[in-house]
């Protein structure tokens, strides 16, 4: 970590003014390089339920490499999630500036016209525990027992899903992230989807509820007007007042799913509506430029990060493993203290156009994207339901989403870096090493695999299945860890139930046999998650046990 005497230390405090921190909290997984530059500290205090091991921080904006090499880059922490701590070697590691990168122009891209061959077209949705001998009952019983323990569950416990009174739209109820204390739109969005697939009308609308009154940006003078606030305290009060395109995109597709299933109502619960809207500014949101603090309503406080942690199950921990370690610099590293004065953000859309990729976060400056927000699946929904003048783009998207699985992904592996360039190229950080497969990762599998029952085509989908369950198979199906370099080095010592979970949806697109039946049976004989860590683990099991029994689908219009 950065001493007082770090020779970074003068250069970090030239870069102060261009600080975009998104949490003191940190990212929903291990952030790993949002932009050219990275700077990774290893030497973390042990500690055991985070998610990761190394804390990244990345500097986005005018910076010493801004005068060097023309770059712009943004900043941010990493999450303390799920994954026990490793202790690594007290030699600080050795940093270098990589080299600047230009996006090349995008390239020969495979298209398949048409509706595919998949359940889209078909109308038949596999149900894969029924191919292991599961009835449908059971497997609903299952998955209704599932909903009921993270919905409604013991609120210690077991449930991520609390109600917090009414407004005049009705109910109000989030989705936490336990461990860290907040409410995140990712984890908003997958709620929302599960209700909407389970028909659950009073916790659909409560959460998109809570979503517009607390998360949406609605002060003119934020940059981000129009987004989502991705990070909120469970009071409603901000962690952050800039957006996280997965969120947007599971909101978008939740609510066209809604409009079909229930009808439109009025105001926010005009679901068509409120999806069209979402998808335009997705693409469309003009360039908007301001220095901070910011506010996420006209007539809030301006938000300033804290200078302590927030409190938090993981920061308690953190700083509990941080003073038995006998590390001097518990209980907050000194990197971790940031400028908490003005600051300067230029937001624009989620989506790089040249490229037809989601961009990791809407910064103007400087981009990357995250192959994990890549879901093909939704984007061909949504070049037959979205607005009428940006079909045309999801639709290559799409294409572009597959082609983006087949190249970054290990040739060996079929593991997927946290974080791509935009011409599909990796990423190297300032410790020289690429982006490994990390937290964020662990849903491109299951992405790809949806893609691929959903509409089936592209046949190197079922190549990429093969490739990452035999990888994960012969690392021991009940043992193989959650961070991995792309040619299969472990980074981590835990077992991850979301992992699990997300790679038996790869059954879908992998050649069926006993490596693919493995991990079906490895998720149905995984119990529910609970305690402090369930938030993560237990959304992606509850999709994916609704995935793996055909009940996560396609829901047409009327």
């Amino acid at each position: 970590m950065l001493a007082d005497d770090n020779p970074y230390d003068e250069a970090r405090s030239d870069l102060r003014r261009a600080l975009h921190w998104r949490s003191m909290v940190g990212i929903r997984r291990e952030a790993p390089i949002y932009s050219r530059m990275v700077v990774a500290f290893e030497r973390i205090p042990a500690r055991s339920h985070f998610r990761f091991r190394k804390a990244i921080l990345v500097i986005r904006g005018r910076s010493l490499c801004t005068v060097a090499f023309g770059v712009s880059f943004a900043v941010s922490c990493t999450a303390f999630g799920q994954a026990p701590a490793v202790q690594t070697s007290s030699a600080p590691p050795v940093f270098a500036p990589p080299q600047p990168h230009e996006n090349a122009p995008l390239g020969d891209i495979l298209h398949i016209p048409g509706d595919g061959h998949g359940a889209y077209s078909t109308h038949q949705y596999r149900d894969l525990f029924a191919e292991q001998g599961h009835s449908p009952a059971e497997s609903k019983a299952k998955i209704e027992l599932a909903f009921q323990k993270l919905f409604h569950g013991d609120g210690q416990e077991e449930r991520l899903y609390f109600e917090t009174g009414a407004n005049e739209n009705g109910t109000l109820a989030y989705i936490t992230d336990w461990a860290n204390n907040d409410a995140r739109t990712e984890g908003m969005s997958y709620g929302m989807m599960v209700a909407v697939e389970l028909n659950k009308k009073r916790e659909f609308d409560a959460l998109w509820n809570w979503a517009n009154t607390y998360m949406l940006v609605t002060d003119p003078d934020n940059p981000s007007a129009g987004y989502f606030a991705w990070s909120m305290g469970t009071d409603g009060t901000p962690r952050s007042t800039g957006a996280a395109p997965d969120g947007e995109e599971y909101f978008t597709m939740a609510l066209y799913f809604a409009a079909h299933r229930w009808g439109n109502g009025t105001g926010i619960y005009n679901y068509q509506a409120e999806a069209d809207k979402i998808l335009r500014g997705m693409r469309h949101h003009p360039v908007l430029s301001g220095t901070g603090p910011f506010r996420i309503h006209p007539g809030d406080s301006a938000f300033t990060f804290p200078d302590h942690p927030w409190p938090s199950p993981n920061n308690t921990e953190r700083e509990r493993a941080a003073a038995t370690s006998g590390n001097a610099a518990a209980p907050r590293p000194q990197w971790l203290r940031f400028n908490r004065g003005p600051r300067t953000e230029s937001i624009g859309p989620m989506v790089d156009e040249a490229h037809f990729m989601i961009r990791f976060v809407p910064n103007v400056q400087g981009g990357t994207t995250d192959p994990s927000y890549h879901l093909p699946a939704f984007y061909e929904l949504w070049a037959r339901w979205g607005p009428v003048e940006d079909r045309a783009f999801w639709a290559k998207a799409a294409d572009v989403s597959r082609d983006l699985f087949s190249k970054v992904t290990g040739p060996d592996t079929g593991l997927a870096p946290d974080q791509s360039n935009f011409d599909e190229t990796p990423i190297n950080g300032w410790d020289g090493k690429l982006t490994p497969f990390s937290y964020d990762s662990w849903r491109s599998a299951s992405n790809w695999s949806v893609d691929y029952d959903w509409w089936r085509k592209d046949p190197r989908e079922a190549v990429l299945s093969d490739r990452i369950q035999k990888f994960l198979y012969r690392q021991g199906i009940d043992k193989f860890v959650d961070r991995y370099t792309l040619d299969g080095k472990p980074l981590s010592t835990r077992h991850s139930v979301g992992m699990v979970a997300t790679t038996a949806v790869g059954s879908f697109a992998a050649t069926p046999g006993p490596i693919s039946k493995a991990f079906v049976d490895e998720l149905w004989n995984t119990p529910i998650p609970s305690g402090e860590q369930r938030y993560y683990d237990g959304m992606l099991y509850l999709m994916s046990m609704l995935h793996c029994s055909g009940s996560f689908r396609i829901i047409e219009k009327r």
